[in-house]
């Protein structure tokens, strides 16, 4: 079995991979980035690295015996002019910061073909745990509505939108209005500006209105940056006063997709997987 090098980020996804590594029997070592891997991790078998310690990182997985890498986790972009990389990272940085200028997705690019050239495979994390990936169809008990459709579809529409520019991956839409789309702040800190509107914009707990949709860039490197929810997210909709969260069937990853069932169940919203319509 191949042995698996994970470069983890921040948040519960290089957790969940780790943990699911353990149980399934994979070999694998957690190579943790500096500043924004959760201490959790230093529980598996591993090490720590800069963001811009290139060098390293490719010794780390090398040393391992790892043949391939999945890069998961939050990774805010960094500074170039503040980094520290060590000397293969200096010969990396020009093209990277070239990239990074293109969007954050040409950056993803720009990393993952330097890696395959230095022998890795890459593994998306709906590759490396299958079960990640949103079903199609209602998660929990609650199923969108009739009442809902058009919120979905424009709230989808919308994140594509914001794709194209490559700006984020989520939107929120409620009775037809846009009330927020995702940029650098993420979608925990967009649910919470939609919970600080004024009421008559939202839905309640008592009456719940509006969906959040989490879509991929049309340009998206799908190994590396599909659209991720939790229980967070769904916490987050619930205080947000949403009817629901919906994402591309096969393209959103769920973080323990049980606990996200049960937190979207007790809520009273609905998490569902759509067919890609294009």
């Amino acid at each position: 079995m191949t042995k698996l090098g994970l470069i983890a980020g921040g948040g519960g996804l290089p957790l969940a991979l780790a943990a699911h590594c353990r149980d399934a029997g994979r070999p694998y070592f957690v190579i943790r980035l500096r500043g924004f891997a959760d201490a959790a991790l230093e529980a598996h078998p591993g090490d720590i690295a800069g963001i811009a310690e290139i060098g390293r990182i490719v010794r780390l997985a090398r040393d391992a015996g790892c043949e391939a890498l999945c890069f998961a986790g939050l990774v805010r972009r960094p500074d170039f002019a503040a980094l520290k990389p060590d000397l293969r990272g200096l010969t990396w940085l020009p093209g990277a910061a070239m990239a990074a200028r293109k969007g954050d997705e040409a950056l993803l690019r720009f990393l993952m073909g330097e890696f395959e050239k230095e022998g890795f495979a890459i593994e998306g994390a709906h590759e490396v745990m299958g079960d990640l990936a949103l079903p199609l169809g209602p998660l929990g008990r609650l199923a969108a509505g009739a009442e809902h459709g058009e919120d979905i579809a424009r709230a989808i529409k919308v994140a594509r939108a914001i794709g194209e520019l490559d700006i984020g991956q989520g939107a929120v839409v409620c009775d037809g209005l846009t009330l927020a789309v995702e940029a650098q702040e993420g979608t925990d800190a967009m649910l919470r500006r939609v919970a600080e509107l004024p009421a008559d914009l939202h839905g309640t707990p008592a009456r719940r209105r509006g969906v959040l949709a989490k879509v991929a860039k049309p340009i998206q490197e799908e190994r590396v940056d599909l659209p991720t929810i939790g229980v967070a997210t769904v916490e987050g909709a619930a205080r947000a006063g949403l009817g629901g969260i919906v994402g591309i069937a096969g393209k959103m990853l769920v973080i323990d997709r049980a606990a996200v069932a049960a937190a979207a169940d007790a809520a009273g919203l609905f998490v569902t997987g759509v067919a890609d319509d294009g």
